[in-house]
C-alpha cells in the first residue's frame, strides 16, 4: 500500500475502475495523492504487479461488512422439549416458541422424554408429534420424521420454502 510498494512498473487501475496501462511507481504513488486516495497493491503475483486507486479505509470496511453479511445466514438448530403428559395449553406455549424460531429461519428439533412406564407407550409421542404437525401445517417441512432413541423420541422440522 502507498509508500510499501517497490516494484515498479506497476499495471495501474484508477479509482474509475479505467485501466491506465503500466506506469512506474512513483507516477501512480503521486496521482493517489493528488486524488487523495490509496495506491493499493491488489495482485503482487503478476508481471507487472496491479495496483488500484482507491479508499483503503473504505475498502475494508466494505469487506468486513461483506463477512458479517455472509455468516449471518446460518441456520441454528432450536430444542423444544416436551413430554407425553405436557398438558394442552403448556404445548401450545411451545409451539407459539416453535413457529417463532422457524420464522426466523432456523430448525427445530422437538425431542419427548419419556420416564418409567412412559417408554412403553411411544405410540402416544408419535401421536403427538403427528398433532405438532398438523398443527404447524403447510409452514413446515419435516426433515427427520419421529424415531426413537432411547427414552426419547426426536423429530426435526425446517421452515418450509415458499
Amino acid at each position: 500500500m502507498n509508500d510499501q510498494i517497490r516494484i515498479s512498473p506497476v499495471r495501474l487501475i484508477d479509482h474509475e475502475n479505467e485501466q491506465r496501462g503500466v506506469v512506474p511507481v512513483e507516477d501512480a504513488q503521486r496521482l493517489a495523492r493528488d486524488l487523495g486516495l490509496d495506491l493499493v497493491e491488489v495482485a503482487p503475483l503478476e508481471k507487472p504487479p496491479v495496483c488500484r486507486i482507491m479508499d483503503y479505509g473504505k475498502f475494508k470496511y466494505q469487506q468486513k461488512k461483506k463477512l458479517k453479511q455472509r455468516t449471518s445466514h446460518e441456520v441454528i438448530l432450536k430444542e423444544i422439549r416436551i413430554r407425553p403428559k405436557t398438558d394442552n395449553n403448556d404445548r401450545d406455549i411451545k409451539l407459539k416458541r416453535a413457529n417463532r424460531f422457524l420464522g426466523e429461519g432456523h430448525k427445530v428439533q422437538f425431542t419427548m422424554l419419556f420416564r418409567g412406564r412412559e417408554r412403553f407407550h411411544k405410540e402416544v409421542g408419535h401421536e403427538i408429534f403427528k398433532g405438532i404437525i398438523t398443527e404447524l401445517g403447510e409452514t413446515v417441512k419435516v426433515e427427520r420424521p419421529p424415531r426413537g432413541e432411547g427414552n426419547k423420541l426426536i423429530m426435526v422440522v425446517s421452515p418450509a420454502k415458499h
